[in-house]
């Protein structure tokens, strides 16, 4: 495989399919969202990269204060969140930036996650793990640069969310929305509950946007961008 040196691949994987990011030499490249089937015919997936991130889009998640959480416990702490079946795995990972961890199950039916880990390398020839939509958007709040932190990803019914006031984390959830307009009422919701105000704050999305989408958006919320 070729080796390509200062570089960071990043995919988002859904049950619809996946996109990617590429980061390299300063330059960037984005994929669009594309079909399961064609990830057997990417180029850049035969390639090794510095830095491997595969996210998956899972309900199955909920964080928990480090304080609180057991590592023998996590699966009867996340069976009290979301509906588990029984032959679902269930991991965590710590989020340090928030003084919590993760639990989750990346066992949502598909098995295209299971395939790039395999696939997409690092240069080390190493795999990475796959982790859940929301601990990327954990990881990214920081880099907000509002003191709303919000950043949101939508995809195949289910909206990932998590706020921020400067260090402070103040909701990370999924809700389930048939539909971008049920995904706003959620979001909406949030910021009420909170007392955030969306007219002076930057809403940020890990997923792309329609045109009308970002227009809806534009009428409650000071910016809209998309990372």
């Amino acid at each position: 495989m070729d080796q390509i040196q200062k570089n960071r691949i990043s995919i988002q994987v859904s049950l619809s399919g996946y996109s990617f990011r590429i980061l390299q030499d300063g330059r960037e490249s984005v994929s669009g969202w594309m079909a399961p089937g064609s990830v057997f015919t990417s180029p850049e997936f035969q390639r090794r990269y510095d830095a491997v991130d595969i996210s998956l889009f899972t309900p199955k998640c909920t964080l928990v204060p480090e304080a609180f959480f057991n590592p023998a416990s996590a699966r009867d702490m996340l069976s009290e969140v979301v509906p588990l079946r029984s032959g679902d795995a269930v991991s965590f990972v710590s989020v340090p930036e928030f003084g919590a961890v993760l639990l989750y199950s990346n066992s949502v039916d598909e098995s295209l996650s299971r395939v790039l880990s395999q696939t997409v390398l690092l240069t080390s020839g190493e795999s990475v793990p796959v982790y859940p939509e929301l601990y990327y958007i954990l990881k990214g709040l920081p880099q907000c640069p509002e003191y709303n932190r919000i950043l949101a990803s939508y995809k195949d019914g289910y909206l990932h969310l998590a706020v921020a006031q400067g260090k402070t984390l103040q909701l990370a959830n999924v809700y389930r929305a048939a539909d971008f307009t049920t995904a706003e009422y959620f979001l909406f919701l949030a910021l009420k509950t909170l007392q955030l105000n969306p007219e002076v704050s930057a809403i940020n999305w890990r997923t792309p946007l329609s045109s009308e989408e970002e227009m809806s958006l534009y009428r409650y919320f000071k910016t809209v961008e998309v990372l």
